[in-house]
């Protein structure tokens, strides 16, 4: 036994000798080498089809698959085609129209630009390029054979445009197609990158077909319709529309509503300048502005598309384009951030929240019941007890008064007595455009408020409603007052890397803002002095490490606020208004009119709704009114 170890260690430290002389390899073995990166598997070479059809301004595509395209993948377009002197080069490796220079390369504005994907793909498979220019008479054809080399261009039948046919993928290298999964799961990988594609180009027309059987199609279309064609009903009737501009910089597209997340991230979708990428930079940017109002295990969906100058992102990073890298990622990231928390940050009862339900919006509302459901005069109240948490003094106050800060109008019902007095003459005209979330019916079971507005009928979960409100107080009254610092008795220190080091050097402002003090003991070892006072008994270890971190991955650090914030829901959930307790009229409109006033109150701390509104037309089909 020890003399095998021995063997084994000495065998491990004698110096190479290559049994062959160094040697140029041939040009088929190096297109398969290529392929190894480029050419994963189906789904990739439909991808890298389909983007030369859309570089080459296709308007129509059609993709035809069988057996989850390892048998055969067709993609034909309409676009300007290849003329037949340079067919032979379009399939020679790196050879492309798309870039001459470093300077072209530094400023991509395609989708390809390696030139190197047809002659991957034809290395590992039976291809035919069938092209015609829009000047040209009729079609011509070449086929690549895998070991690299090309027949002449010959005349043949097609319409302008270029139809690339791969069949047999892989059948030269049989080790590599014992890799691939099963026919249906390579269908859908497939099927998901056209998807993709489709999604970023709503100008573009795509059909799709599998083992002779129609799929999808898409018409020409705008990209709110093709969004909602994509990703379905559900997203397209829970999303918040989104363009803002900075600079260089333009993010527009369609945010989900965290109340139509999901269990999975199957349904996020960034692109930069029309590619879709997955970039952790842009997916940290987009979790942290959802993650004041999504928490635990649920994602987002959203189909976002980020524009700037070709010259500001590399898209050379890896063969499949699918990673980026920034010029200015710091930038970028908050650029991003901010403008997702914008958006979401709107989400409060108002006009356009409540014309989500368009189809009782075009009838005249009706009279209220014969019971008076006009608020009376406040006559009671309960004390509603606080206490002065992380150095926010909160008052101790009646529910009523607690919610008649912002709007006394609203509040104040001695204000509304003419609106109320003109609903008596008037009943059929609500004023919804002062109060979306109408006025308060009734409390059902000590838990949910039953309110009337123009639409029909309103009901809203108080506990989760008040939750939010007491929560975004709770964070405004922190954001008014300076950060407050706790420095440590007995500094923390631990060991730290090279990298670590580096980044307290490099910034230490952004780390004095963020409230901590970091010094550098030596080459491998730092010291906390000091962390913000809210977070004064975590560990100041593993809080200083995660700072760092972020710093240095994303420009900036959240963990104070991702860690002030929970604490804050956890507080405001623990104040909250309780099931069972029971409001009267004035309170409940109280609570109805701070909500319409609070941004992102139309979900609680946790993501789910606090309000749903049900219009007339609803009510009418569950009595069968009208038929």
């Amino acid at each position: 036994m020890g003399g095998s170890l021995g063997s084994i260690i000495v065998a491990m430290n004698k110096p190479y000798a290559p049994a062959r002389p160094i040697q140029a390899l041939p040009d088929h073995l190096i297109s398969q080498i290529a392929a190894g990166e480029v050419v994963e598997r189906p789904s990739a070479v439909v991808k890298e089809l389909l983007e030369n059809a859309l570089d080459a301004g296709a308007t129509q595509v059609t993709v035809r698959l069988e057996q989850g395209g390892v048998k055969r993948i067709a993609i034909t377009d309409n676009g300007c085609g290849i003329p037949p002197e340079q067919m032979p080069l379009a399939l020679a490796r790196h050879a492309t129209s798309k870039i001459a220079s470093l300077n072209d390369l530094e400023n991509v504005s395609t989708l390809g630009f390696r030139g190197e994907a047809l002659a991957s793909i034809a290395s590992v498979s039976i291809m035919t390029l069938t092209s015609r220019t829009a000047d040209a008479a009729h079609a011509w054809e070449i086929a690549a054979s895998a070991g690299g080399d090309s027949l002449r261009a010959a005349p043949s039948a097609g319409a302008p445009g270029t139809t690339i046919d791969v069949q047999d993928l892989y059948y030269n290298t049989p080790a590599r197609r014992k890799f691939l999964k099963t026919e249906q799961t390579e269908f859908g990988h497939c099927a998901e990158v056209v998807r993709r594609i489709a999604l970023s180009r709503p100008d573009v027309s795509f059909s799709m077909t599998h083992n002779g059987k129609t799929v999808d199609h898409w018409n020409l279309s705008e990209f709110a319709r093709r969004s909602a064609q994509i990703l379905g009903d559900e997203f397209a009737q829970a999303r918040l529309a989104l363009d803002e501009s900075a600079g260089p910089l333009r993010l527009h597209g369609f945010a989900g509503l965290p109340t139509a997340s999901k269990a999975r991230a199957d349904a996020q979708y960034f692109y930069v300048n029309g590619r879709f990428v997955r970039d952790k930079l842009l997916t940290h940017a987009v979790r942290a502005a959802y993650q004041d109002v999504l928490h635990g295990d649920r994602y987002p969906s959203y189909v976002l598309a980020l524009d700037l100058d070709p010259a500001l992102v590399d898209v050379n990073v890896h063969p499949s384009k699918i990673e980026v890298r920034f010029r200015d990622s710091r930038a970028v990231h908050q650029f991003v951030f901010h403008a997702i928390a914008r958006a979401l940050a709107q989400t409060a009862p108002s006009n356009a929240a409540a014309d989500l339900e368009s189809p009782a919006a075009e009838e005249p509302a009706r009279p209220p019941s014969g019971r008076n459901w006009i608020p009376e005069p406040h006559q009671a109240s309960f004390a509603q007890q606080f206490a002065a948490p992380l150095g926010v003094r909160q008052e101790t106050a009646s529910y009523g008064a607690l919610f008649a800060e912002t709007r006394p109008s609203a509040a104040d019902y001695s204000a509304v007595a003419p609106a109320l007095a003109a609903l008596r003459s008037a009943p059929q005209e609500l004023p919804s455009e002062d109060f979306p979330l109408g006025f308060a019916l009734a409390q059902l079971h000590g838990i949910y408020i039953l309110a009337q507005n123009r639409k029909g009928l309103v009901l809203v979960d108080m506990h989760a409603a008040h939750e939010r409100i007491l929560y975004e107080q709770l964070k405004n009254a922190l954001d008014a007052e300076a950060l407050q610092v706790q420095p440590l008795l007995i500094p923390i220190t631990f060991f730290a890397d090279a990298i670590e080091v580096g980044t307290v050097e490099e910034n230490r402002d952004t780390l004095s803002a963020l409230g901590f003090d970091i010094a550098i003991l030596s080459p491998t070892t730092l010291a906390v002095r000091a962390v913000p006072t809210l977070l004064q008994n975590a560990d100041a270890q593993s809080l200083a490490r995660d700072v760092l971190r972020d710093i240095r991955e994303f420009g900036g650090s959240r963990v104070l606020l991702e860690r002030r914030n929970e604490l804050l829901g956890t507080l405001a959930c623990h104040t909250a208004v309780r099931a069972n307790r029971l409001l009267t009229v004035p309170e409940m409109n109280a609570l109805l009119r701070r909500m319409e006033d609070t941004e992102r109150s139309d979900q609680c701390n946790h993501g789910r709704p606090t309000w749903v509104q049900m219009a007339l037309t609803d009510l009418d089909k569950l009595f069968l009114r009208g038929q």
